[in-house]
């Protein structure tokens, strides 16, 4: 497509006069969000929203209101403007596989707030304080000789109960009350003795585990210090503390098998034994998989390590970048933020559509239920999209506010020119301009992220029941489907940083992206391949020393504690923290890739086309061009040799 004269061609930086982009999919979204607040404006309207909050009898009536006549139903119909709370005949009779009381309710005046005992003690309660806690239709001076007390009578002893701050639901005090539940949770797992013994570690030692995430917490703070204040020492510094933590912390779990070993003798009493034997094989199990994965990383380090340059320079940037944006580093914590308020929302919606059902009297016991069909069933299902779609558009508006801002700081020469506040002008442009772009690039994730939690369900459903070559293939298909979102994740990270560039809509800029990545294959993938590995091995430092501290601190504990649960614990949380804060170290360090790749594709660093890039980099680039040229200039004056000695060799060969 040719240029017209008085049209300049497009420049890589940032524009200031920007377009709109991709508006069509913003009203779209705007529109899939206008039917998710419908869904919830029926939920509420057909009572769903009271239901749920104030809560109903098992015959269909709403506590703390009138009540319609339900055809059928003998015992609805009835006001309960006095009678605010739900009261369960048998609180502690409970369906697990369900997920619900099998209890017969009713609306009460007064949770009982003393143990009853008799029937005697129902009926003074219910004289004393106007709360019946029988069926409607048995007088409180019937409760003793009624002939089915038993099954319209709550199941003596009552125990204490009190209601909930929000949902007015009489709940037990004492939990002994759920000691059937617990029994039957014990027996489902199947073995008592381990079940009680890592209950117990995890009681014991719940200070610890506490400390230890504190530690977590702390350290990776530490890491974002380093990384933005002495990025350039940053990758030597972290890749001797991970050699030497990895080999110390593997050589400390092998001491502590041993010392363990030795420990275990006659003398112990037959608990006592059996924690100790357990925690060695546990030592055991974490001393091999910690040697396995020593040397795993020091071989990866090992093919690694003439790639450390490049990594010095681009994290050198990357610490500048968080030197004059500090804000970055709590984009975590708004994101965090924001998609809990979405998922309390979306959760309070989807029990909001738990009881919008019709009423129902089911055969086998006479009570009535709220069942979900028709219409109620494609809701759950446009909820369900909902959460995906809005979710993935959160975290895409994360990347873009990132990608903006990085993109300013790249492209501007003059960094006392920059915006007062980057990240709230990127945010800001994002709002009137780019909404469209992320929500069409969360819709692509939803697209393939629905139909993998589907076959992870299905799969989840099936297990133990389907042959060898379904299982396969539908590990097979949720792993390519897996690939293919964590690529497009990528594609779509590259594609906000080039709308931020030059404010073109999604799909041009996912093919602009894609066509300079492609160019920069070899250059890029090395850059992000070290990138992500150091920030791995940053994960894997505040894992590790997060670990080591829980074992150094459990090792006090040898006669209670069972090690596994706590460890585990500590573990996942210190990864999540972890992760959580160098996410937005590695969005920078994608973005710096693709605007390095750009700048390097359209500039040579000749007047007129000087280099946007930082002092670091550009080192970088003049010292891989000094030392291709030296390469060159050496292969050709060896090529010269050969040359000149295969002459020498020919002319004696002849004279």
């Amino acid at each position: 497509m040719s240029t017209s004269p008085l049209q300049k061609p497009r420049e890589w930086k940032p524009l200031e006069q920007r377009k709109c982009t991709d508006i069509p999919w913003l009203l779209l979204f705007i529109l899939f969000n206008v039917g998710m607040l419908c869904i919830c404006g029926f939920a509420i309207a057909t009572g769903a929203a009271s239901r749920l909050i104030s809560g109903y009898d098992s015959y269909g009536n709403t506590c703390g209101q009138k009540n319609a006549k339900i055809p059928g139903i003998e015992l609805s119909g009835h006001d309960h403007t006095s009678r605010k709370y739900v009261f369960f005949l048998d609180p502690c009779n409970i369906d697990i596989l369900r997920r619900k009381m099998k209890s017969v309710a009713l609306c009460v005046s007064k949770c009982p707030d003393a143990e009853l005992k008799t029937y005697e003690d129902l009926t003074k309660f219910s004289t004393a304080n106007g709360s019946d806690l029988c069926s409607y239709d048995v007088q409180p001076n019937m409760y003793s000789s009624h002939p089915n007390r038993v099954t319209k009578c709550p199941t003596l002893p009552v125990h204490p109960s009190a209601s909930l701050p929000v949902f007015h639901r009489c709940i037990p005090v004492d939990i002994s009350c759920y000691a059937k539940f617990a029994e039957a949770f014990i027996t489902f797992v199947s073995d008592n003795s381990v079940v009680h013994r890592v209950i117990a570690g995890v009681m014991t030692s719940k200070d610890i585990i506490m400390g230890l995430c504190l530690l977590a917490l702390v350290l990776s703070l530490i890491l974002m210090v380093v990384i933005r204040y002495i990025s350039v020492v940053l990758v030597w510094i972290l890749t001797a503390v991970v050699v030497v933590g990895s080999i110390g912390g593997t050589g400390i779990l092998w001491w502590l098998y041993v010392d363990h070993s030795k420990s275990v003798n006659a003398s112990l009493t037959a608990l006592e034994l059996e924690v100790a034997k357990d925690n060695q094989k546990a030592l055991l199990i974490y001393a091999i998989a910690a040697t396995v994965f020593t040397v795993i990383l020091l071989l990866l380090m090992f093919f690694m390590r003439k790639r450390v340059a490049l990594t010095i320079a681009l994290f050198h940037v990357a610490g500048k970048v968080f030197t004059h944006l500090p804000l970055l580093a709590l984009q975590p914590f708004w994101t965090f933020l924001t998609l809990m308020l979405f998922w309390v929302y979306w959760i309070t919606v989807l029990l909001f559509l738990g009881s919008a059902g019709l009423s129902e009297q089911m055969n086998e016991t006479g009570l009535v239920e709220f069942k979900m069909d028709g219409p109620l069933q494609y809701m759950v299902w446009y909820h369900a999209v909902g959460l995906i779609w809005i979710s993935e558009f959160i975290l895409a508006c994360q990347q873009m506010t990132v990608a903006g801002a990085v993109v300013t700081y790249y492209f501007t020469r003059d960094k006392s020119q920059m915006p007062f506040t980057p990240i709230v002008s990127s945010v800001l442009r994002l709002m009137r301009y780019h909404l469209g772009t992320v929500v069409k690039g969360a819709f692509i994730i939803t697209l393939v992220e629905i139909p993998r939690l589907i076959l992870t369900y299905i799969h989840s459903q099936l297990k133990g029941k389907e042959n060898a070559c379904a299982r396969c293939m539908l590990k097979a298909c949720i792993c390519c489907l897996w690939c293919l979102e964590k690529c497009l994740t990528y594609l779509n990270m590259n594609a906000y940083t080039a709308t931020a560039i030059n404010s073109t809509n999604f799909c041009t800029s996912a093919r602009d992206a894609l066509f300079i990545l492609a160019e920069n294959a070899l250059r890029v993938a090395a850059i992000n391949s070290v990138g992500d590995f150091v920030l791995f091995l940053g994960k894997v430092l505040i894992v590790s020393c997060t670990a080591f501290a829980g074992v150094l601190a459990l090792n006090y504990q040898r006669e209670y504690t069972v090690w596994v649960l706590p460890l585990i614990i500590v573990c996942v949380f210190s990864f999540l923290v972890a992760h959580c804060f160098l996410s937005i170290f590695e969005i920078v360090v994608d973005v710096l890739f693709l605007c390095f790749a750009i700048d390097t594709k359209y500039n040579d660093g000749s007047p007129g086309r000087e280099y946007y890039m930082d002092k670091a980099l550009m080192e970088f680039v003049e010292n891989t061009r000094r030392a291709t040229e030296q390469y060159s200039k050496t292969e050709g004056d060896r090529q010269e040799m050969k040359a000149m000695v295969s002459l020498k060799e020919q002319l004696l060969y002849y004279f």
